[in-house]
């Protein structure tokens, strides 16, 4: 459920925060058809910061705004690609809901996930970036290469 929490040791004695967080599979309604899904915010409580979030495969709606109220992480991977596979509406984020996400976390670096290797995937990782460099935001976009490794270098702060 959305704002479970648990907290992990790590092997050097610090302590992570793992929060559940709301999604949504597409459009309002659409749960019966695509089941609950959820996000989560990973935390380091010593010193305290939002690490990252993982928005899980979620439209931008109210739950996630909420998110965004509650949190202010370094790193968003977002689910993005604006999935179809059950009628005209998307399942996940399109490039206009990662560009809401994008002004909601104004301190977070964006890492597009989940947009490709499937067929129902409508929209491309070249689409978010024409979008993001259209919007003046292609500084805060950091693409990865499936199979690559990517290091993304954000800039800390305390909360």
């Amino acid at each position: 459920d959305p704002w479970q929490r648990r907290d992990f040791a790590t092997p050097s004695g610090a302590t992570l925060r793992v929060t559940a967080t709301p999604a949504r599979h597409g459009p309002a309604g659409i749960e019966p058809l695509a089941g609950d899904v959820i996000g989560f915010v990973i935390s380091s409580l010593q010193p305290a910061r939002d690490l990252v979030w993982v928005t899980g495969d979620t439209v931008w709606y109210d739950g996630t705004r909420e998110v965004a109220r509650r949190f202010d992480p370094a790193a968003i991977l977002l689910f993005a690609g604006a999935a179809r596979t059950r009628g005209p509406f998307h399942l996940t984020m399109d490039t206009n809901d990662a560009v809401e996400a994008a002004a909601a976390f104004p301190n977070a670096a964006v890492v597009p996930v989940h947009h490709a290797g499937w067929a129902h995937f409508s929209q491309s990782q070249e689409d978010l970036e024409r979008t993001f460099a259209a919007l003046g935001l292609a500084d805060r976009l950091r693409p990865v290469t499936p199979g690559g490794k990517t290091r993304v270098t954000v800039t800390w702060r305390e909360r």
